[in-house]
């Protein structure tokens, strides 16, 4: 089935959009400091012959190293796609290296990979060139990265901490001695949504906090079927409760139509749908080759910070109907997408109903979100302003050890 061509028309039936700012992205300030050249007073008297001068070799540049640390590989979550995407990029100025903290085991494989992690930024050296970005999310993983990014801290490394996961705000709020040492010993922290920005300027200065969404790479071209797909834990956070019941309502009216809930199952159990079916775990390239398929995704989570499903989805010309949660709103402003209310199986029910009966109204969707991620969530858009990010932090602490030991300099740290 080929997308139809959009008009600017709303169809009567049309599910009122939530007009929201999109984000806006700082990247912070890098300053270059110039030269001066003292100028060559030549004698008047000297006779000067002017004969063609090669220029001089210019000298090899310094490749500088991003050392990341936490949850990579082929492992479920946002943040293991996020890693995987730095580390498939070639970047103009940083070499990359993993230190993998953990890798959802448990036990005694758990601690002995943390226990590693630690001895391997023990054995970090060239602090000169070198950045330590710790991906933090709530609970364990916030205690565990934030002592490596401390670690790293302690020893002189320009330090990035970036959050991830939905809920970073409660948790500040919760741990606010935990989450204030741990921010304190990054020279740069990266937030996924203003909320985030927000939380963190608590408890470093506002200029170190940097908002830059996640970003996806790009998809293939497929032909397009009746397709609706879900992507994420089975579980009443990401709403599967509420899809499955609007579904059941929605389904015997459009028998073309069919509904794939691809993930773990947690705890929401797999119930019988009418043409639609539970495929358990994919592989992150099994989904992605499913979201090219497909005409809509759908995400009616409770609670979410930036949903690589829905970014991801937005590459692959999807229609995408998700919830007002974390920093979904700003992702799918001005049209984008469309937004529920979370809980609303009913609104859920009627957003669907749209997007499977007006095909223009649904191209014009996936238009608009293909050109978001284009401009805003492509590797050309975000890539920079993450390497950008990374430089800052070598610069801010080479300015730190500047200070350190400068005549009547009144503290060798960068935290406030």
């Amino acid at each position: 089935m080929s997308r139809a061509e959009a008009n600017d028309d709303r169809q009567p039936n049309e599910t009122e959009l939530v007009e929201t700012e999109p984000i806006t992205i700082v990247p912070p300030p890098i300053t270059t400091p110039s030269v001066a050249r003292a100028p060559v007073a030549i004698p008047d008297s000297t006779p000067v012959a002017v004969s063609p001068v090669s220029p001089a070799p210019s000298a090899p540049t310094v490749r500088l190293l991003a050392v990341h640390i936490g949850r990579s590989g082929e492992v479920a979550g946002g943040m293991s796609q996020v890693i995987n995407g730095y580390l498939a990029h070639s970047f103009a100025d940083f070499d990359l290296r993993m230190i993998s903290s953990r890798d959802g085991s448990g036990g005694v494989r758990a601690a002995l990979l943390a226990a590693s992690a630690f001895w391997k930024v023990l054995r970090l050296a060239d602090p000169e060139r070198t950045v330590v970005v710790a991906h933090l999310s709530q609970g364990g993983s916030f205690a565990r990265e934030g002592a490596l990014v401390a670690l790293a801290h302690a020893r002189g490394f320009a330090t990035v901490a970036q959050l991830h996961g939905s809920s970073f705000a409660d948790f500040a709020a919760k741990r606010p001695g935990l989450v204030g040492r741990v921010l304190r010993a990054a020279d740069v922290v990266l937030t996924l949504s203003s909320e985030s920005r927000t939380a963190a300027a608590e408890f470093v200065p506002g200029e170190r906090v940097v908002l830059v969404p996640n970003a996806v790479a790009d998809g293939v071209h497929r032909e397009i079927e009746p397709l609706v797909v879900f992507g994420g834990a089975v579980s009443k956070r990401k709403g599967v409760d509420v899809l499955a019941a609007a579904w059941q309502r929605l389904a015997p009216e459009h028998p073309l139509w069919r509904l794939v809930i691809a993930g773990p199952i947690r705890d929401q159990p797999a119930v019988p749908l009418t043409r639609g079916e539970f495929v358990g775990a994919l592989s992150h390239e099994a989904l992605m080759k499913l979201l090219e398929r497909s005409s809509i995704a759908v995400l009616p989570s409770r609670d979410e910070a930036m949903p690589m499903f829905i970014l991801e989805a937005m590459a692959r010309n999807n229609c995408v109907v998700a919830t007002r949660v974390g920093g979904v709103p700003a992702v799918l402003a001005n049209g984008v997408g469309v937004i529920v209310d979370p809980g609303d199986a009913d609104s859920l029910e009627t957003a669907l109903r749209q997007a499977i009966a007006d095909d223009a109204w649904r191209a014009k969707k996936a238009d608009l979100a293909r050109s978001a991620f284009e401009s805003t969530y492509s590797a050309a858009a975000v890539f920079p302003l993450v390497e950008r990010s990374w430089r800052a932090a070598l610069d801010r602490r080479s300015d730190g050890v500047a200070m350190k030991y400068r005549p009547g300099s009144r503290s060798p740290s960068l935290q406030p």
